[in-house]
């Protein structure tokens, strides 16, 4: 539940951008990863507009965070994508983008799929048109998904004790590269795929500086994992809760996590060199160094939290592919980024973060109330 009411989650949206700032927008700015790109540029010295709707239980709370630390160059628009009129004004200054407001979860999209086009297919082209009729030609780097990949059935899968593995040999040492064809599966892997076209069509049919990163499973701090969006998260959640975790499937499903802060960096690097990645598109996830399944994820969770995980499991759902490690070779002969962050030690700074600033306490006083 939110800690604000509504009069102070308005009040808290109220914008007041100076007449001679030219601000970062961040779109979707009071998430997860938008609040983490907006504090690592505030850190820098920018302005940031951070345009949200606030509809995410907890986001309010990265809004406080990002005010109480950054006072009047946080400039907080209150405003929903779907709205192309309401959210104009917000870019009229705008010197670059990255949006990232979105409907996250492919259950929802599967309950509720008109809703999820408008947020995530009307919504990016809104923005898009935002960026265009400003007339600042603003580079805008925009928050893809590797569901644009499908479902990935045709992949030969071998399946081990405690994970799936490619049978072919370069699919396991690299993962799944941008030359592989695009196959919109679920609601949300089309409005996403959607989207994904429409930000590289632009910078084609109008010469907008855009880019696209299609992103794995991201995770660290400032995130408020559910069952449906943020899984890392939310079985740490669950888990320090002392509550039990549902897997759906068998739990030997294959994915590369990355640290938030490494994917700050990456966002940081398109923009910084986006005369020369204008108009494409790459993945963004941990690679194969950071490959985990569910199962052996879990089990590294119990070593941190020093309990015995409750777990159920469900039957499988739509789009859930049996492995997905994201190549970013691409990313790294471009940009020269990589990753920086073990697995292990990013699963343990979001326990610290989740202990200290969540559950109220720093991780060795519940160390201690774990062996009284």
């Amino acid at each position: 539940m939110s800690p604000h009411t509504p009069e102070q989650v308005n009040q808290l949206a109220a914008p007041s951008v100076a007449g001679n700032a030219a601000p970062i927008l961040v779109v979707g700015g009071c998430g997860f990863i938008g609040c983490n790109i907006a504090d690592s540029y505030l850190n820098d010295g920018e302005d940031v507009i951070l345009l949200d709707n606030l509809s995410r239980p907890g986001v309010d709370q990265n809004l406080q965070w990002l005010k109480d630390h950054h006072g009047d160059r946080v400039h907080p628009v209150l405003a929903d994508v779907r709205d192309l009129r309401s959210i104009e004004a917000a870019f009229a200054d705008a010197k670059c983008v990255f949006h990232f407001a979105a409907q996250t979860a492919v259950t929802t999209s599967l309950a509720h799929p008109i809703d999820d086009f408008e947020t995530n297919a009307r919504g990016t082209l809104n923005v898009l048109e935002a960026v265009r009729k400003a007339g600042r030609n603003a580079p805008v780097i925009f928050a893809s998904t590797n569901k644009v990949y499908g479902s990935l059935e045709g992949m030969p899968i071998i399946e081990l004790n405690d994970r799936y593995i490619p049978a072919d040999e370069e699919l396991r040492a690299y993962g799944v590269s941008e030359e592989r064809n695009l196959d919109f599966c679920t609601p949300y892997g089309c409005s996403k795929g959607v989207a994904d076209q429409y930000v590289l069509d632009y910078a084609k049919s109008y010469g907008l500086p855009t880019a696209v990163l299609r992103m794995s499973c991201i995770y660290g701090p400032r995130q408020f994992g559910t069952e449906d969006q943020g899984w890392v998260a939310h079985f740490l959640i669950r888990a320090l809760q002392g509550e039990p975790i549902s897997i759906y499937g068998s739990g030997k499903q294959m994915r590369d996590i990355l640290h938030v802060d490494d994917a700050v960096a990456a966002y940081r690097a398109l923009l910084a060199s986006i005369n020369r990645v204008k108009g494409r598109a790459f993945n963004l996830g941990g690679g194969p160094h950071n490959a985990v399944s569910i199962q052996i994820l879990l089990r590294e969770i119990e070593l941190l939290t020093g309990r015995a995980l409750k777990t159920s499991h469900r039957q499988w759902r739509a789009g859930d592919q049996l492995f997905f490690v994201a190549d970013t070779r691409l990313l790294h002969e471009t940009l020269g980024w990589r990753a920086q962050t073990s697995w292990v030690d990013g699963l343990r700074d979001l326990h610290d973060w989740l202990v200290a600033h969540r559950f109220g306490a720093t991780r060795t006083e519940r160390a201690r109330r774990l062996t009284a």
